[in-house]
């Protein structure tokens, strides 16, 4: 739902402060402009709360407007005008509330509205049309082959804001552009629309238009789909039916918190209870793709690179998978892996510090092996840290 404006009148957002039709549509108008400055910036958040000036997450981390702090009364203005009619007894009710806000020839942002000690906060999430190229997220050409595999499941890994959407969305990209395939994708909050170009999509979102993300893939089985993109999958209902989705023929991409291939694995077996975990390891060890694993890392031109760990699944990998008592061998698969494409995040690392894209400090705060990083550095030529 877009929320664009109010009539005069409207109905009360809760909080502190009761705006009048001229104090609504100056707000209104300077908090246009503030989203229009975020898109200038290439920034990805906008941030606005009572006592601070408006906010844009840039890479670097939040920066402050040159703007006087803003006003209970101000907020209460912008709440007003932009929370759709039929979500504000949503957050009168509960105290938040998700919807997405449409600015003519600018741009379509995902927000959030909430309480916060007695007035209104809001933060502006960019909604980005297509993903960038594995070109210019610098990933190995082993993503891109994922990419293009008919069937299996593919997962996409790391903490928040390691970039695991932005990954999806250039291999939603890349087979949107090469395939003539049906895509649903189910997520929460949907961060990247696609327009169809090859393929045709789907895009479904979470609280929008679909009950939950089981919900949404029950029913996608039934939408005649080759690629089934699932936001993150929370339980254990989700992984059983991604799994099963991706045994019966679908590509399944999909992302999960965890730090490394080996974790992932384990992650995705210990959703089940322990009588159908070696089934469970079974069916992932025939459906498994590849594992991509990332961290950001800070680059010399103040960016952020990815740092990748990524698992090819193999016939050597398979039997890891399937037997308990070999599973933390692979992340020695991987580290032999090279001919297959695997990689370790040392070995990323290593590949990033010598092509100058980061600095050795940047290195060492992602390595996972301090040890064994240095003697890297010191086979392959590099100066170490003194």
């Amino acid at each position: 739902m877009e929320g664009t404006s109010a009539p005069p009148g409207g109905g009360h957002v809760g909080g502190r402060g009761v705006a009048t039709v001229e104090t609504r549509d100056a707000a209104v108008a300077e908090f246009d402009g503030w989203l229009i400055e975020l898109m200038q910036s290439n920034g990805s958040d906008l941030h606005v709360k009572v006592g601070s000036p408006p906010m844009i997450r840039m890479p670097e981390g939040l920066r402050r407007l040159d703007r006087d702090p803003i006003t209970p009364v101000e907020t209460s203005a912008i709440a007003e005008t932009i929370v759709p009619p039929d979500r504000r007894e949503i957050f009168d009710r509960t105290g938040e509330v998700d919807f997405a806000y449409s600015l003519k020839d600018i741009g379509r942002f995902r927000a959030n509205v909430f309480k916060q000690r007695g007035s209104i906060s809001m933060v502006f999430r960019r909604l980005r049309f297509g993903g960038p190229t594995f070109e210019e997220m610098g990933l190995p050409d082993t993503v891109r082959q994922l990419a293009e595999e008919h069937r299996g499941l593919i997962l996409v890994t790391g903490p928040t804001g390691a970039g695991k959407t932005t990954t999806l969305a250039s291999m939603i990209g890349h087979i949107n552009a090469t395939k003539p395939v049906h895509i649903v994708t189910i997520e929460d909050p949907i961060e990247v629309l696609h327009r169809d170009a090859i393929a045709s999509i789907n895009q479904r979102e979470v609280g929008n238009d679909t009950q939950d993300f089981l919900s949404a893939l029950r029913a996608a089985l039934r939408q005649d789909p080759d690629v089934i993109l699932i936001g993150e999958m929370r339980d254990t209902e989700t992984v059983g039916a991604a799994i099963q989705a991706a045994e019966t023929g679908h590509l399944v991409l999909s992302t999960l918190h965890t730090v490394d291939a080996t974790e992932t694995v384990n992650r995705v077996i210990d959703f089940f209870p322990p009588y159908q975990q070696k089934q469970v390891r079974l069916a992932l060890a025939g459906t498994l793709r590849g594992i991509i694993c990332q961290r950001l890392v800070k680059t010399v031109d103040g960016g952020r690179a990815a740092c990748l760990e990524i698992l090819v699944n193999n016939g050597r990998v398979a039997e890891r998978i399937a037997d308990p008592e070999r599973t933390h061998e692979i992340k020695d698969v991987i580290a032999d892996g090279a001919f297959y494409g695997m990689t370790t995040f040392d070995q990323s690392l290593l590949a990033l510090l010598q092509s100058g894209r980061i600095t050795t400090a940047s290195a060492f705060e992602a390595v996972t092996s301090r040890h064994d990083f240095e003697l890297a550095m010191h086979q392959a030529g590099l100066a170490l840290p003194v």
